[in-house]
């Protein structure tokens, strides 16, 4: 298990932002656990991505443990050519290189991610939802983002969805800084 020091960044170059990113999308589908070392050999071989990770606390034998862990599981998303999907397939980390259809909406989806990241938010996977109500957001740093709203007893969820995937993550917002979508 690698230090949380020793992870490679969420996004590389680090400077930059995905909207930044020149060329098309694509989706990594990695190899049982090699999102990161794929990352890590992306910034070798200079090619643009977005790996989103959260953090994770856990303790064995009264030792506590924290990690980096991918947000979504066997995914990394790169930007580039033929030249960089080329890179990425070399490196017999992938099991498959999805292409990006829709790559504004993709953008429109990590973008939300990509924010709460940055600002050091605590963003976690959640469970894909496909029925729900549709929220807005009206305050804070993701004002006009939406997505759907779960409740917990103890807190309320927005869930970003990236539909390409199938998966979805959340971060915890306050009731008042959200409205409802009419469906």
């Amino acid at each position: 298990m690698l230090k949380v020091s020793e992870n490679p960044p969420i996004i590389w170059p680090e400077n930059q932002t995905i909207t930044d990113f020149k060329g098309s999308w694509w989706v990594a589908h990695t190899k049982s656990r090699n999102e990161k070392v794929l990352a890590s050999q992306l910034v070798k071989k200079e090619v643009p991505y977005f790996l989103p990770m959260h953090g994770k606390v856990s303790k064995s034998r009264g030792r506590t443990f924290r990690s980096l862990l991918p947000l979504f599981p066997g995914y990394l998303f790169f930007c580039g050519g033929d030249n960089e999907r080329l890179e990425v397939l070399k490196t017999n980390r992938t099991a498959n290189i999805l292409a990006v259809q829709n790559q504004s909406r993709l953008i429109q989806e990590l973008l939300p991610i990509e924010t709460l990241l940055k600002l050091g938010k605590s963003v976690l996977p959640h469970e894909y939802i496909k029925v729900g109500q549709r929220c807005r957001v009206t305050a804070g740093p993701l004002v006009g983002t939406e997505g759907l709203v779960v409740q917990s007893p103890k807190e309320t969820r927005l869930v970003l969805q990236v539909d390409m995937l199938g998966q979805a993550a959340s971060v915890e917002i306050d009731a008042d800084m959200i409205e409802k979508l009419e469906d």
